[in-house]
């Protein structure tokens, strides 16, 4: 069985480089374009395949261009993926992309990936509960997520949810979840609490496991780094820096995968947390969802000198 198994959404990433957005009616010319892989899940499975992970991908895509480049990536990524083809397009993403900062913003049609059902992962159980870690965010359907950790939690598996994009989350699903890692946005939208920081971060933090989250509410904080909060420690984790930013997209995604893959692996959950920032130090260095995430050996290199 695959110590790390993901359910999630791949896209296609249309990335525009622009000086600003434009407004409505309006048209900009852009700086650059690239089409690459995305989608969270599979941006976090990448990242965790790299990183050494013996990682699977539940989803589903479709028989068409974007389909064949998610499945070339997962191999080239040493993901299995554990996906149906077809029913319908696979999805995409618009991603604008400030060309002076690098801060982006993103729209997601998840294409056929959006009609992944309960059904659906039931028929992977053996894989979701025979897991290690199983990670999960909510660019699928929501009750197809909520199954799956159903049946992570029945089969002993860690359970960790990315909840992303920020969506209200039906009664119960933070009690199956072993960690949980929103961004500030997330944070707020699950609590109420703006997170502005560190301080609100733990106030957050202290909603979250009030909710019912298990072991730790983990807040990435972008170039503060991770707050890593549980009732018995709140440790702050800074930002791991492994040179000039170049884009952000795909940063929260290679922390979910950093962290998977150290959890799975028995590290101190703490030490998970800092190997998550360092693959999302070295993610926001370069170009591409995808694309950015770093292999093992620099991971280890940068831990190294830090």
């Amino acid at each position: 069985m695959s110590k790390v198994v993901i359910l999630g959404v791949f896209v296609a990433d249309a990335s525009y480089r622009a000086d600003r957005m434009p407004r409505m009616g309006e048209t900009v010319m852009g700086r650059s374009f690239a089409l690459g892989p995305g989608g969270k899940g599979s941006n976090q499975a990448v990242a965790a395949g790299r990183a050494g992970a013996d990682v699977a991908f539940v989803g589903r895509i479709g028989e068409d261009t974007f389909g064949d480049m998610a499945m070339d990536l997962w191999r080239e990524a040493g993901v299995t993926p554990a996906v149906q083809r077809g029913g319908g397009a696979t999805g995409s993403a618009f991603i604008f992309l400030d060309a002076a900062t690098g801060d982006n913003a993103i729209i997601v049609a998840p294409g056929v990936a959006g009609t992944i059902s309960k059904a659906d992962v039931e028929a992977e159980a053996a894989l979701i509960g025979g897991a290690r870690v199983f990670v999960t965010q909510l660019e699928q359907p929501m009750d197809t997520a909520v199954r799956a950790l159903e049946l992570a939690r029945a089969g002993g598996a860690t359970t960790l949810l990315n909840p992303a994009p920020a969506a209200d989350l039906p009664q119960g699903m933070l009690t199956l979840c072993d960690y949980v890692t929103p961004n500030e946005s997330e944070a707020e939208a699950l609590t109420g609490i703006a997170v502005t920081d560190l301080a609100s971060a733990r106030v957050a933090g202290d909603a979250l496991l009030a909710a019912g989250v298990a072991r730790a509410a983990v807040l990435t904080l972008g170039a503060e780094g991770v707050l890593f909060h549980a009732a018995d420690r709140s440790v702050h984790v800074p930002a791991v820096s492994a040179g000039p930013v170049v884009e952000t997209t795909g940063a929260g995604d290679a922390f979910n995968g950093g962290f998977a893959t150290a959890l799975s692996e028995g590290m101190d959950p703490v030490e998970a947390a800092r190997f998550g920032c360092a693959l999302a130090g070295l993610s926001v260095t370069r170009a591409g969802a995808a694309a950015s995430m770093p292999f093992r050996a620099e991971v280890e290199a940068v831990l190294a000198t830090g």
